[in-house]
């Protein structure tokens, strides 16, 4: 078939299965893997081909300049795994222009880093190990001078992480508050280590790559199933897929029966911890507010007939749009996933609830994802990758997508579940918390200095589902308020039950208690508020790695806010959707 038409063809497919997916409950069961790794990277191919294409003699910073190809040399395994696995669903097997493309792709890589332009790209480690595993997939076929530049190569860079995974080895934990990095690049630096070992045969590489991870499975692990960033206390969910990524391939290549162990704790953490769409549940989550559907360690997940099923539901929401690193990440999967029976998991399920022995806990009924945190955490005030932990519900609707977002911030007091001013002092976090669910209602107390407040949320009907704050004054004198962010979205049109109609934008709103008259209508739900309602729109939240507020309107959100008196108070919700 000519290429034109089959990736035409591809496309096609591959769209269609993304956006059936999106508006299905559950995506389609009928996502087959690794079936569909294969068909992703014949997307992946076509991509890699146009862009080689554009920029014959494009450097790393060329190729790398556009949006989604950061970490370009990571595509390098895309070709090698379609040349180097046979399965009945790659048409590439043996293909000469995948060995080819591998090999370009590869000299590239050498080039570069002959220049010294390799290296310091961040991350690069990322890539050091997607070479390696092609350089010990295809390295009977690279011929002596090219395998001996490649070696060099990924050698020179591979020793640089030694001294980097030496030094922390011994530290009382491996965490960012101990080791300053996060735990998923210390666990990258010791499973890259362990396969070097392995093709390079260094025992001292394997040895000390073994201490680390054994450690890793076996102490660095929450009893939840989570690798805490900065601590055990709460999860960093979206980085825990890259930790989890490395144990998996620590399973690979060890007989350590606590790796499959941490496996099974991690496919539970994280099938219970994602929304219908795909995406981690953010409310848990103590770096990012948003993080995509990962495609990184699928095949850790693939060792369990439900986290087959769990790597199925993931694919399935797969874009032919996704960045290359995530297709070249699916490449990874490929070539270690495990084949067999799949087993439901909760997403298709109609209810199903989980609680972690932390105050944390989610609950599904019928198309409403209801989540609530009572996770507590130091302030990291000089760290900006670490965000308060200020958030404590989120409400997702199937259909709806997020409406009550429960992503934590930075310097954002305003952004808090609640915040309180006393003496000067702003507090935004609680200092105790509890949880309790049960199928009446399910109940967050968060304590703060002046006053409490209990979560209340009965069980949903499938329209509709209620939820109050009840706020028991204790003491003191305090400017406190209670804050709810509000997922609205710009280009689309608010209404509210004073009869306004706003059509979002970059423009500054703030709408009061008779401007609202009570409700507010947006993307196909309604939410009713009560007495002393202030909406405003749009607020920018703090965004990590820009050190700063977001800028853009993607990520803005609507807080709505009530001032609290100093009395018991009740603020009720309903929130109803078509």
């Amino acid at each position: 078939m000519n290429p034109k038409i089959l990736m035409t063809a591809l496309l096609i497919i591959s769209t269609f299965s993304y956006a059936h997916a999106r508006v299905m409950p559950v995506n389609s069961p009928a996502v087959v893997l690794p079936d569909q790794y294969f068909r992703i990277m014949d997307i992946g191919i076509q991509r890699l081909q146009n862009r080689l294409s554009e920029l014959p003699d494009g450097s790393l910073s060329a190729i790398e300049a556009a949006p989604g190809w950061r970490h370009f040399p990571s595509s390098i395994l895309i070709p090698a795994v379609l040349y180097s696995k046979e399965h009945p669903a790659n048409q590439h097997y043996h293909d000469q222009g995948m060995l080819i493309l591998a090999e370009r792709i590869g000299d590239i890589l050498a080039k570069e880093d002959q220049q010294g332009l390799f290296t310091p790209r961040q991350d690069s480690d990322w890539d050091t190990y997607m070479w390696l595993e092609a350089y010990r997939l295809l390295q009977p076929r690279l011929g002596s001078l090219r395998r001996k530049m490649w070696r060099e190569a990924l050698l020179k860079n591979l020793s640089l992480l030694e001294p980097m995974l030496r030094k922390c080895i011994d530290y009382p934990w491996y965490n960012a508050p101990f080791i300053t990095t996060s735990p998923n690049h210390y666990a990258i630096y010791a499973s890259t280590l362990l396969v070097a070992g392995e093709v390079f045969d260094r025992k001292e590489w394997k040895d000390m790559a073994i201490k680390v991870l054994h450690r890793f499975v076996t102490e660095e692990q929450a009893p939840d199933g989570y690798w805490g960033e900065h601590s055990q206390a709460g999860p960093t969910t979206g980085y825990d897929y890259l930790t989890e990524t490395q144990i998996a391939l620590y399973r690979e290549y060890s007989d350590d029966p606590d790796a499959l162990k941490a496996l099974r704790r991690s496919t539970d953490f994280h099938k219970y911890f994602t929304y219908p769409d795909g995406t981690p549940v953010e409310t848990i989550n103590d770096r990012n507010r948003y993080w995509g559907v990962p495609m990184w360690g699928h095949f850790g997940f693939s060792n369990f007939p439900d986290g087959r099923r769990y790597a199925a539901f993931l694919t399935g929401f797969s874009s032919p749009e996704n960045d290359i690193e995530s297709i070249s990440r699916v490449a990874q999967d490929a070539l270690y996933y495990h084949e067999g029976e799949m087993e439901p998991i909760p997403q298709d399920q109609d209810n199903y609830v989980h609680q972690m022995s932390i105050p944390a806990g989610i609950r599904k009924t019928g198309p409403w994802v209801v989540c609530l945190s009572g996770l507590m955490a130091p302030e990291d005030a000089l760290n900006n990758f670490f965000l308060d932990r200020q958030g404590n519900l989120s409400i997702f609707h199937k259909d709806h997508g997020l409406i009550i977002c429960g992503a934590n911030s930075k310097n954002q007091p305003d952004l808090a579940t609640f915040v309180e001013s006393v003496g000067g002092k702003i507090i935004h976090m609680p200092v105790s918390s509890r949880l309790k669910m049960d199928d009446i209602a399910d109940r967050l107390a968060l304590a703060y200095l002046t006053f409490f407040s209990v979560i209340e949320i009965p069980a949903p009907t499938r329209d509709q589902i209620d939820f109050r704050f009840v706020t028991t004054y204790k003491w003191g004198d305090a400017v406190s308020k209670l804050n709810l962010q509000i997922v609205l979205k710009a280009g689309m049109l608010l209404e509210t039950g004073s009869g306004k109609k706003i059509m979002l934008g970059s423009e500054n709103i703030t709408l009061g208690e008779r401007d609202l008259g009570g409700t507010i209508s947006h993307n196909g739900w309604i939410l009713h508020v009560p007495e002393g309602a202030e909406l405003k729109w749009p607020v920018y939240p703090f965004n990590p790695y820009g050190n700063g507020a977001e800028t853009g309107l993607t990520h803005a959100m609507g807080v709505l806010s009530f001032t609290l008196k100093p009395e018991d108070q009740v603020f009720s919700f309903v929130l109803q959707a078509d």
